[in-house]
């Protein structure tokens, strides 16, 4: 068997890197509960932006070929974007919690695929369509609106997630002329100056015990990582991606185990409602691929 049929080996894989990166959700929610968001972010895009470079240098043989590109403002957005997501989703994390927001975020894929006819130019069907209604339909489910106290911060896990589904799609684009190194290599370093330019006016000094927190948030992140890029390494894409939706599993456990969180009834029928059409949705796009 060859490493790109290794499935089984992907999707361990892939369960790995949901965990580590629910870990780096629970971490980054204690930190930004404490500390600027702006700071927090801009530490650990240092430590990301390093492992980038090194991960970028190596596949494709020096930093000067990683950064070579035909598309620069693309790939300036691009980074751009993610890191305001990241800040945008760990404030979504302080203030709405890790369950509800990691379950309206569950919806970017739904809005990935709203939004590649008019950004890509691509065909959507009738029947992603329906799906796509349908996963709105378990968002409404979530939010819950006319009953009882509807809260505004739901709007920031929203904004995350549409700002994250035009990133993927933007990464599409991009994919287009650049290669998977290229892509990642701007990602890390544009991400690591722009939260660097801002994060610094928001230093805040912390205590030993919450240094201990940030090493392991930029030590789970580059794992995360790592093991995500060997996981598409031994396993088509298609075939592990409707295991990334147990991040929302093992995050809600870190927010209901580790910080008291509720799960609803309402949160947890809208998710799986969500989970079900995405999985739906993911599984055309690659039957059509």
């Amino acid at each position: 068997m060859s490493a790109r049929q290794d499935t089984r080996l992907g999707i361990l894989l892939m369960i790995g890197t949901c965990v580590l990166f629910s870990l780096q959700d629970g971490i980054s929610r204690h930190l930004a509960a404490e500390y600027n968001v702006f700071m927090v972010v801009m530490i650990r895009y240092w430590f990301f932006a390093a492992f980038v470079m090194t991960v970028t240098a190596r596949q494709a043989g020096s930093l000067r070929a990683a950064a070579a590109t035909a598309q620069p403002v693309l790939q300036i957005t691009r980074g751009v974007l993610l890191a305001l997501e990241i800040c945008v989703m760990v404030t979504a994390f302080v203030l709405l919690g890790l369950v509800e927001s990691l379950a309206i975020f569950a919806g970017y894929p739904l809005i990935v695929a709203a939004l590649s006819g008019p950004l890509l130019g691509e065909r959507v069907g009738w029947q992603r369509w329906v799906a796509i209604g349908i996963g709105f339909v378990g968002i409404l489910v979530i939010l819950k609106p006319g009953v009882g106290v509807f809260s505004p911060y739901v709007l920031i896990a929203l904004t995350a997630a549409t700002l994250f589904a035009v990133y993927s799609l933007l990464t599409r684009r991009a994919a287009r002329k650049d290669a998977s190194a290229t892509s990642f290599f701007w990602t890390g370093t544009v991400g690591a100056v722009v939260m660097t330019c801002i994060g610094l006016f928001h230093w805040e000094p912390m205590v030993p015990a919450d240094w201990g927190w940030m090493a392991l948030l930029c030590v789970t992140g580059a794992s995360g990582h790592y093991l995500l890029i060997r996981c598409y390494e031994v396993a088509e894409a298609s075939a592990v991606q409707p295991f990334t939706y147990l991040q929302l599993v093992f995050g809600s456990m870190i927010g209901v185990l580790v910080y008291g969180e509720v799960l609803r009834a309402n949160v947890l029928a809208g998710t799986l409602i969500v989970v079900s059409a995405g999985i739906f949705t993911l599984l055309r796009e690659a039957r059509k691929a």
